[in-house]
């Protein structure tokens, strides 16, 4: 099967019916929602809101691939109560949307923790100080999965309990929920952590993972820490050589290109990243003829 691409609704546009035109004039066929839509973000979408936006995405032909909320995204020293409340209870409101934009997966956040760098394992400290955490993640994995939904964690690149493939394969091995969820390989987010992307770190997270985010960015020296912000084709990192490992192994069936976090890189030209990361990504994808 081809694989497709995508981008954050968000990307094309805060104005969620001319946004969704956009993605037509690209030639996308399925669709990242995250927020603007009708100026709510997914997870706080109503009955009325998901069905106008349904009829939206019908009269264009999009589907809904991956529904990306915010949910457990938050400092773990807030507490068991604290993410139950509100982060846990708001899945059956993401549900309720699910049922009737029908995207196929359901994205949940990687936790924070405020001690990061005093405590580099993240998994030493979720243990120590929130043993609740997992039970909570499984929790949301099972209703959701119950729902008809695959679940994609995310890593996020500030203080995230996701830092280095080991604490996400420890993670994911603790969970227990192998072919409910998956992970979310945000390539920049990783890197922004501490891990930089390159082909090693893909194969040694290749049975974790489902869903693959794309961001450009550039080092200042090989393999050292993201400064500024580019396009993909003039990343810093090894993209066509990763974009062809994903197809060659199948991991991910979307390919979902994100917005590049880094400084504005004086001279650079930011002007069409998108259109531009589109094509360049669209040529690796192409068929190679000798």
């Amino acid at each position: 099967m081809k694989t497709k691409l995508t981008v954050l609704n968000t990307m094309a546009g805060q104005d969620f019916v001319q946004a969704m035109d956009r993605f037509v004039q690209w030639g996308l066929e399925v669709v990242d929602l995250k927020e603007h839509i009708f100026g709510k973000s997914v997870s706080n979408l109503t009955e009325e809101d998901a069905i106008a936006a349904s009829r939206v995405l019908e009269a264009r032909n999009l589907q809904v691939y991956s529904f990306s909320s915010e949910l457990f995204y938050d400092d773990i020293e807030k507490g068991e109560a604290y993410f139950r409340t509100h982060h846990l209870e708001k899945v059956s409101v993401l549900l309720q949307a699910a049922g009737i934009l029908k995207p196929t997966m359901i994205r949940l956040l990687a936790a924070q923790y405020k001690h990061r760098d005093a405590y580099p394992n993240s998994m030493e400290y979720i243990h120590m100080q929130a043993p609740w955490l997992i039970p909570l993640y499984r929790e949301a994995i099972d209703k959701i999965h119950e729902a008809g939904y695959q679940v994609t964690i995310e890593n996020e690149c500030h203080d995230c309990i996701f830092a280095y493939p080991h604490e996400i394969k420890s993670f994911f091995n603790e969970l227990n929920r192998e072919g409910k969820v998956h992970f979310t390989y945000d390539v920049q987010n990783l890197w922004q952590m501490g891990t930089y992307p390159s082909l090693q770190v893909m194969k040694e997270l290749n049975p974790y993972i489902g869903f693959v985010h794309l961001k450009g960015g550039q080092s200042s020296s090989n393999g050292g820490a993201l400064v500024w912000k580019s396009s993909l084709e003039d990343a810093s990192w090894p993209v066509a050589e990763l974009v062809n490992q994903v197809v060659r192994d199948r991991i991910s069936p979307v390919l979902c290109l994100n917005p590049s976090h880094g400084q504005f890189k004086e001279g650079y030209v930011y002007d069409n990243v998108t259109e531009r990361d589109l094509s360049y990504v669209r040529s690796l994808l192409e068929p190679k003829t000798l």
